[in-house]
């Protein structure tokens, strides 16, 4: 099988068809208005990825309440009317192009890095510093406060009106982030979740406010709106951490999801990318386990610009889609790319040089044509 073969094969999540199985990966680009509002540029940048033949288009984590998910400044949102419309503009600029686009779906919790005091499950302060170029706080992590039931249930009730939002903006579904050390993530972590209520101890109660919401999601919204999950190992405050019980962590993770009616499983792989973090610290291969054990469609992640690694991880059946993140930013047409036999563009850190917004790309695209 070439590698044109199986990667540019259509495939099916749901009841949505998709034209291959290559996946825009969710990359945060801080690009919206202060308040939250997408921009006509951002609309502008979603089109390129359908323009240049990606068959699934994931935009970046939109926060969900106007409280304490934010995560950076200038972070996209779903809250408020302006939010729902200026994602509109995005939506019908990649229907425009004929793509399919769903929208994650994210609450920072301790790791904010816009609010005054962030909130998480448990008064346990993030390791590391905050992300540089994300602003506006820098430096170290402070302890955070922790969440009450009430904020909880809050939380679940933010996560179900953002995806009814996402769907009345004409998403074809949204993904919920539970994943990289965000707050659903900091739930599901042992480390991260000293609660000893109906939301800490065992793992099926850590994962509790995650099944709450992907099972309330798809009660409230239509059949036909995808709803699925992105999780992971590692985090961005603890790049080498592995789930601690191995395979069977992740044989309850993947129940679990699967059986709140999560529509898919996008599993992250950080440090090392797919054939390192996609791996149980016990050695199993976690995309395939997550395929045999519930159904699923399957996104991995992960150094998959290799287009050798990425085709055999579709032709084995490891996984279903691939999902491609930093290598896309200078490769919107990588689909169109792979078919044709043409050579990827080196992604390279040195087109942050003027930050990590899409302006800023712009602008040093531009030196580097000057």
């Amino acid at each position: 099988m070439s590698n044109q073969t199986a990667l540019l094969r259509p495939a099916t999540i749901g009841s949505k068809s998709f034209s291959n199985r290559l996946v825009l990966a969710p990359m945060s680009r801080t690009s919206a208005e202060p308040d939250g509002t997408p921009t006509a540029e951002m609309a502008s940048y979603y089109a390129g990825f359908a323009r240049g033949g990606f068959g699934l288009l994931i935009a970046e984590g939109a926060f969900v309440d106007a409280n304490y998910s934010q995560c950076y400044g200038n972070q996209p949102g779903l809250v408020t009317d302006s939010h729902e419309a200026g994602w509109r503009t995005v939506v019908e600029a990649v229907k425009r192009e004929n793509g399919k686009i769903i929208l994650q779906l994210i609450h920072a919790g301790a790791v904010s890095q816009f609010v005054e005091r962030a909130f998480a499950p448990s008064p346990v302060r993030p390791m590391g510093e905050m992300l540089q170029g994300y602003g506006p706080r820098q430096g170290p992590y402070d302890t955070p406060g922790e969440l009450s039931v009430n904020d909880i249930r809050a939380i679940c009730s933010a996560f179900v009106d953002a995806a009814k939002r996402a769907e009345a903006a004409g998403f074809d579904g949204v993904e919920i982030h539970c994943a990289n050390g965000y707050l659903l993530d900091q739930f599901l972590t042992p480390e991260t979740n000293l609660r000893n209520d109906t939301y800490g101890g065992t793992l099926e109660d850590r994962l509790r406010l995650t099944t709450d919401i992907l099972s309330m999601c798809q009660q409230k919204t239509s059949p036909d709106f995808l709803v699925g999950v992105r999780l992971s190992q590692a985090k961005a405050t603890v790049q080498d951490y592995f789930w601690p019980n191995g395979l069977e962590d992740a044989r309850v993770i993947f129940s679990a999801v699967a059986e709140a009616g999560a529509n898919f499983i996008h599993l992250a792989s950080d440090k090392g990318g797919y054939t390192y973090h996609s791996t149980a610290k016990t050695g199993e291969n976690l995309t395939a386990f997550a395929r045999s054990l519930t159904g699923l469609q399957v996104i991995a992640n992960g150094g998959l610009q290799d287009i050798g690694l990425a085709n055999q991880v579709i032709a084995d059946q490891l996984a279903d889609f691939v999902s491609i993140g930093k290598a896309a930013m200078l490769n919107p047409d990588l689909p169109k790319k792979i078919a044709s036999g043409a050579p990827l563009r080196d992604f390279t850190f040195e087109m942050f040089k003027y930050g990590v917004s899409v302006n800023a790309q712009l602008k040093w695209e531009a030196e580097q044509r000057a």
